[in-house]
C-alpha cells in the first residue's frame, strides 16, 4: 500500500467540501429563490448531501489516513495544524451516525419551512412541532457528542470551541449587572431623537445605497452578491463566492443600512481567507465569535461613528432629500445611537442588544436540560421581555419568531453574538493603536487599510490558532469585556451628554 500523503488528504478534503457547499448551495436558494412547493423534495435533497458529506468524513480510511499523517515528520506546522484539527472534527463526527445526519438535515429543511410560513400567519402553533423535532434532535446531539456540565456545553462548543455554559453565566451576569444600571442612568438624561428613519424611503434608492455601502467597504461583487431574504444572512460556497442577503423596510431606515454593513463584515471574513486553503482549517474562520467580531466591528466601531457618517451622511442626504434634508450630521448621529429597548434583536442599539441574547442563552439552557418546553416558549419569551428590557410582547412575528436560527436547528450560537461585540471592541482599540490615523482615513472613505489589518491579523490566520490564542496575539491578553463598558461609556456618555 502506498504511503499516505498530504496531498492525499488536501484532496479528499476538497472533496468533502464541494459536497458541503452544494448542501449549502440549496440552503441559500432556500431562503432566497426557491417556490413554496419546492420544501419537500429540498429537504430530502439537503438530507441526502448531508448524509453523503458525513459519509465521505467518517469512513474509517479518513481516519487511517490523519493517524498516519500524524507520524509524519515531514509535515510543516501549519500542515500538521490542519491535520490535528481535521482529526478533532472527525473525532466529533464519529459520534453521529448517518441516520442521524439525515433525520436533522430533514428536520431542518421542513422547520425552516414551517417558521417561513407562521412568520407569515404570526402564529407560533404553525412552528410548534416541527421545532420540537428540531429539539428532541438537539438535546439528542448533545448526549451523542458528550460534555462534563451542562448539556449545553456540547452545543455551544461548536461553535466558540472551549467556551463553557458555566463561564458564560458569570460573563453575562457581570454585563447584565452593568449594563442594567448604566441604561437606566442614560434613560434619566436629554434623550436624543431618531423619529427621522422612520419616513419613507424608497426601496430601490435604499437597495441602491446599500451597494455603494458594501462596495466602500471593499466587498468583491465579483465574488459575491446581494439578495433579499427573511432573515440577513451571510453563507459562502467558497472565498470567491461569498453572499450576502439583506431586507428592506421602506419605514425604517435601519433595517437595510446596518444590516448591510453587518453582512459585509461577515463577507469580508470569508473572502479573506486564503483560496489555497479550500476545504482545510486554514480556510475557515476561527469561531463563530471572532466571525461575529468582524460583522459588530464593522457595524458599530465604523458604521455607527461619526467619522464614518461625516463621509456618507452627504451622499445619503443626496439620496433621500425629502426625508433627511432637514436633518443634521449631529442630529442624525446621535439619533442612529439612540439607546432605545426595543422587541426586536437584530434592530437593538450596541447596549440593549446584550439583553437580547442573554434571554436567548437562558432559554436555550433551560430547552437543553429538559426544564423548558417548546409548548411554553411564547409564555417565557414574554416574561424575559418584561423582566429584561419592560417591554410588552404582542405577537409571534415580533417574539418568538424574530429569529430565524432555532428552525436550524442552530442551538448554541447566540451567545456567540455578545462574545463578538466584546471581541470586537478590543481588535478595534487595538487597530486604533496600529493605525493611528484610522479615523482620518475612515472619515475619507478609505476603509482600505483597515479591512487590510483585519485580513493580515485575523481572516488570513484561519482555524490555525484558537480564539483565545488569536485575541492574546492580536491586543496582548484574552478576552476582556472590560474593554467593551469603557468603549460603551465613552461613546455613549458624549451621545448623551453626561453633566
Amino acid at each position: 500500500m502506498a504511503k499516505a500523503s498530504y496531498q492525499d488528504y488536501v484532496r479528499l478534503m476538497h472533496k468533502i467540501a464541494d459536497v458541503r457547499n452544494a448542501l449549502a448551495l440549496l440552503g441559500w436558494d432556500q431562503e432566497t429563490y426557491m417556490p413554496p412547493k419546492g420544501a419537500a423534495f429540498r429537504a430530502q435533497q439537503s438530507a441526502t448531501l448531508s448524509g453523503i458529506s458525513h459519509d465521505l468524513f467518517v469512513a474509517p480510511a479518513t481516519g487511517d489516513l490523519l493517524h498516519a499523517l500524524l507520524e509524519d515528520q515531514s509535515l510543516d506546522w501549519e500542515q500538521r495544524r490542519n491535520v490535528t484539527l481535521t482529526l478533532e472534527d472527525y473525532d466529533r463526527a464519529c459520534c453521529y451516525n448517518t441516520s442521524f445526519v439525515e433525520r436533522k438535515s430533514m428536520a431542518v429543511s421542513n422547520a425552516h419551512h414551517a417558521w417561513v410560513g407562521a412568520r407569515e400567519a404570526n402564529d407560533f402553533g404553525l412552528f410548534r412541532q416541527a421545532l420540537e423535532e428540531v429539539v428532541t434532535l438537539t438535546r439528542e446531539e448533545a448526549t451523542l457528542l458528550g460534555y462534563t456540565g451542562h448539556p449545553y456545553d456540547a452545543l455551544l462548543n461548536l461553535y466558540e470551541p472551549g467556551a463553557t455554559t458555566a463561564e458564560l453565566n458569570v460573563l453575562f451576569a457581570d454585563i447584565r449587572r452593568q449594563l442594567v444600571g448604566y441604561v437606566q442612568e442614560l434613560g434619566q438624561r436629554t434623550q436624543v431623537s431618531n423619529e427621522f428613519m422612520y419616513r419613507h424611503y424608497p426601496e430601490r434608492r435604499q437597495w441602491d445605497f446599500g451597494i455603494e455601502l458594501l462596495k466602500e467597504m471593499q466587498y468583491d461583487l465579483e465574488a459575491g452578491r446581494q439578495d433579499i431574504s427573511a432573515h440577513p444572512f451571510t453563507t459562502n460556497f467558497s472565498m470567491q463566492d461569498v453572499r450576502v442577503t439583506t431586507r428592506v423596510n421602506e419605514q425604517d431606515l435601519h433595517s437595510m443600512i446596518w444590516g448591510c454593513i453587518h453582512e459585509g463584515g461577515h463577507a469580508l471574513y470569508e473572502q479573506g481567507l486564503l483560496p489555497q486553503n479550500y476545504g482545510l482549517p486554514a480556510g475557515e474562520a476561527c469561531s463563530l465569535g471572532i466571525h461575529e467580531s468582524q460583522s459588530r466591528l464593522w457595524e458599530n466601531m465604523v458604521g455607527r461613528s461619526l467619522p464614518y457618517w461625516k463621509r456618507n451622511y452627504p451622499r445619503l442626504q443626496a439620496v433621500f432629500p425629502e426625508s433627511l434634508g432637514t436633518v443634521s450630521l449631529d442630529q442624525f448621529y446621535k439619533g442612529i445611537n439612540q439607546v432605545n429597548p426595543s422587541l426586536i434583536r437584530t434592530e437593538a442599539d450596541e447596549l440593549t442588544y446584550h439583553f437580547h441574547i442573554m434571554i436567548r442563552f437562558e432559554i436555550e439552557k433551560s430547552l437543553m436540560d429538559g426544564s423548558l418546553e417548546v409548548r411554553d416558549l411564547p409564555e417565557i419569551w414574554r416574561q424575559r421581555y418584561q423582566e429584561y428590557l419592560g417591554l410588552e410582547v404582542k405577537n409571534d412575528f415580533h417574539g418568538v419568531l424574530q429569529d430565524i436560527h432555532w428552525c436550524h436547528g442552530s442551538i448554541g450560537y447566540f451567545p456567540t453574538y455578545s462574545l463578538g461585540s466584546f471581541y470586537a471592541v478590543q481588535f478595534y482599540n487595538q487597530a486604533l493603536k496600529d493605525i493611528p490615523d484610522l479615523e482620518q482615513l475612515t472619515e475619507q472613505g478609505n476603509l482600505l487599510p483597515l479591512r487590510a489589518w483585519l485580513g493580515e491579523k485575523i481572516h488570513r490566520k484561519g482555524r490555525l490558532k484558537t480564539a483565545r490564542e488569536l485575541c492574546t496575539e492580536i491586543t496582548g491578553e484574552p478576552l476582556n469585556a472590560a474593554h467593551f463598558m469603557r468603549y460603551a461609556r465613552n461613546k455613549f456618555d458624549a451621545i448623551y451628554n453626561k453633566p
